[in-house]
């Protein structure tokens, strides 16, 4: 009798590890963390709190609107207007290029994602192929200005750049990307939509009216209007008095998955090996350029930039590059882990096929962005 109530403590206290086979990325993140640690005492300001914050109030946000079928409604506006796939897909990729801009990458892909999702159950369409192409095209768009996103603000700040020439040497990426993009928008499938469904009633319009203040109040936190820490405060207040749920039903492994790494990225930045790697690589301008590329791709975009301005004054191919190496691995830019988890959320079994497709395709950009910009500069006598 004993030993069997000893048996089944011991299953009760075994720990359910399934969901790291689940989550390849998180896993990455935690292992590499763990990694890292060996060389590297981590330190508590290599977590960006602004950064987990406005991720943690955006995702609240999101979840309150989707639970008052703001995203259905909107959903079913762009369905009811197009007749194929096709066309669904292009306006949700075009809405990421263009509103990140604006908006940031991050913000851009926490948006429409759920929106993409939410027509993907709506309408049983195949969306991976078109999620992938959002994450590049916020990518990409965000490249154009300085609030597009935290790399482009630092360099910005940093350097001391006018508008005129910061717009003059980045306008060659979305030119290009929104190029690629429309090949490879007409490369998905086109099938006939047959949906006609009724126009959806938002379930509280004063709650709804209530989240689009506290949403502008994020953004507002982000552009750094208001201090991040009244955005978390206003978004607690208001999650507590309209709907305490929403809390239980984000996605809190994003969050960890970001702290994982910006611990990897602060111990590998402050190393004495990459310290070195930076300095002997930053000789002229086209070593700057593709330092920045590959160094994006281990460290990710916005600490690569932070590391490598510390060791030129040469702010144009450091602004490209780091750009541009926002494509490639999932960790160039932090954006497309945004991207990876909201879609392994709803197809908990695709997170292998998802990873496969989005370095095939992010390879490409990478390779198209690095090379034709370069060659064109060279010609322009820039580098």
């Amino acid at each position: 009798m004993k030993d069997s109530v000893l048996i089944q403590n011991k299953s009760k206290t075994k720990l359910d590890l399934s969901f790291l086979k689940k989550d390849i990325v998180f896993t990455i993140s935690l292992v590499l963390a763990v990694g890292s640690c060996i060389f590297q005492t981590p330190k508590a300001e290599y977590l960006n709190f602004p950064v987990l914050i406005s991720l943690f109030n955006l995702m609240i946000a999101i979840k309150a609107f989707e639970e008052l079928r703001v995203l259905d409604k909107f959903a079913i506006s762009i369905l009811n207007r197009c007749s194929n796939s096709k066309t669904v897909s292009a306006i949700l990729i075009l809405l990421c290029f263009f509103s990140s801009m604006i908006f940031t990458n991050d913000v851009a892909l926490l948006t429409f994602i759920p929106l993409t999702l939410v027509i993907n159950r709506k309408t049983k369409m195949p969306m991976m192929d078109t999620i992938i192409l959002q994450t590049i095209a916020a990518n990409i768009g965000s490249s154009l200005t300085p609030m597009g996103n935290p790399q482009n603000l630092f360099i910005y700040s940093y350097y001391g750049i006018a508008p005129m020439p910061f717009f003059a040497t980045v306008i060659v990426i979305p030119i290009l990307g929104i190029i690629s993009l429309y090949f490879f928008i007409q490369r998905l499938d086109q099938k006939e939509l047959k949906v006609e469904i009724p126009p959806i009633q938002v379930t509280d319009s004063r709650r709804t009216l209530v989240w689009g203040i506290v949403l502008v109040v994020i953004i507002a936190s982000i552009f750094g209007v208001i201090p991040y820490q009244v955005a978390l405060i206003i978004t607690l207040m208001t999650v507590a008095i309209l709907n305490r749920k929403l809390l239980f039903k984000i996605d809190y492994f994003l969050l960890l998955t970001f702290i994982c790494f910006f611990i990897f990225v602060g111990n590998i930045s402050n190393t004495t090996a990459m310290h070195t790697v930076a300095t002997a690589s930053l000789k002229d301008a086209g070593s700057i350029y593709f330092s920045s590329i590959l160094i994006s791709q281990i460290i990710s975009n916005v600490p690569a930039s932070i590391l490598l301005a510390e060791f030129t004054t040469n702010w144009k191919p450091l602004l490209l590059g780091v750009n541009i190496g926002g494509h490639g691995t999932i960790i160039a830019s932090m954006a497309s882990v945004i991207s990876y988890k909201l879609y392994i959320q709803n197809n908990p079994n695709d997170g292998k096929k998802y990873l496969l497709k989005f370095s095939i395709y992010n390879f490409l950009f990478l390779a198209f962005l690095t090379f034709i910009p370069y060659f064109i500069l060279k010609i322009l006598k820039i580098f």
